[in-house]
């Protein structure tokens, strides 16, 4: 049974009240998450410029040692450097970027004294960029003071947070959406499973869990890939051949960005049927600006 995709005479109130709802919880809610990632961004900007020697220490060693620290050194400098301007003023391997802005470590099997030099050349780009309006001691003698790395790491963290607030929002709407899964499945007599102990073809009835990935087969390749999803849910009296119930969390802040993301989804649900068959389900659990053209495409694909 379909819970809205055969009912868009009811989607335009929904529309209204979704948006209404992201609205008052952004208001309320949406400060205070910003707040506290920046104030947990400072602190981690303080810690790389101790590790720099206050940015005056940016060698091959150092990042060898530091690599999760490039997003930071990137806002660090003036005008901040896009990772593909980075790689461009350096002549470096957009690959070893990418490694250590998305994994914050260094690449395996880069011979070590072309990593050594890849890494000196960013460092001589951000100590020659480094802005001089933040980091005031770099054209002076004496050493930078508390108040002086302070105000710099407060700075270089509002860049930071600047350039990733859609997705700091974003994540602490959708755990705001799973506390509420949470405490509906709860207050309904449901267990929760770690994630490491839930199997989607085996979860018993009146169990959830988070986070889980669900293995699923593509085509061409003989291995299973995992696909992250975000609540699966096994409904109580659910026979023994069922499915579980897979849930995804979405939320959006503006109309403009949602059509772009809404093959995302489309995907996944091709890539369960594929693995598992017509009989999986798998519905969306939206907050925010989601407008008709999404609800519609999504309920073509049999997305609830």
């Amino acid at each position: 049974m379909a819970v809205n995709r055969d009912k868009p005479d009811r989607w335009k109130e929904d529309i209204t009240r979704s948006v209404d709802m992201y609205n008052d919880w952004f208001l309320t809610f949406a400060p205070e998450a910003f707040r506290s990632t920046r104030m947990q961004t400072t602190r981690d900007v303080e810690d790389t410029l101790k590790a720099t020697r206050n940015l005056t220490d940016i060698s091959p060693t150092l990042l060898k040692t530091n690599p999760s620290v490039l997003p930071t050194l990137r806002m660090s400098t003036c005008p901040p450097l896009a990772v593909d301007r980075l790689v461009g003023l350096a002549g470096v391997s957009r690959h070893l970027v990418s490694v250590m802005e998305k994994h914050g470590r260094l690449p395996l099997r880069m011979p070590t004294k072309a990593l050594d030099e890849q890494l000196r050349k960013i460092g001589a780009i951000i100590e020659r960029m480094a802005d001089p309006d933040i980091f005031v001691w770099l054209s002076r003698q004496e050493p930078p003071s508390e108040q002086d790395i302070y105000r710099a790491a407060t700075s270089i963290a509002d860049r930071l947070c600047g350039s990733v607030a859609n997705p700091i929002i974003r994540n602490a709407q959708e755990q705001r959406q799973l506390a509420v899964i949470k405490a509906w499945l709860e207050a309904r007599a449901y267990r929760r499973l770690a994630p490491s102990d839930g199997r989607f073809k085996s979860m018993l009835p009146g169990t959830f869990t988070f986070r889980l990935n669900v293995p699923v087969e593509q085509e061409g390749k003989k291995l299973p890939v995992n696909i992250p999803v975000d609540t699966v849910v096994m409904p109580k009296g659910a026979g023994p051949d069922a499915f579980p119930l897979c849930i995804e969390a979405k939320s959006a802040g503006d109309f403009t960005n949602v059509n772009k993301r809404r093959k995302e989804e489309a995907f996944k649900m091709t890539q369960l049927r594929h693995t598992y068959g017509d009989a999986v389900r798998y519905i969306l659990f939206l907050c925010g600006y989601f407008d008709g053209g999404y609800l519609g495409y999504e309920a073509a694909e049999r997305i609830d």
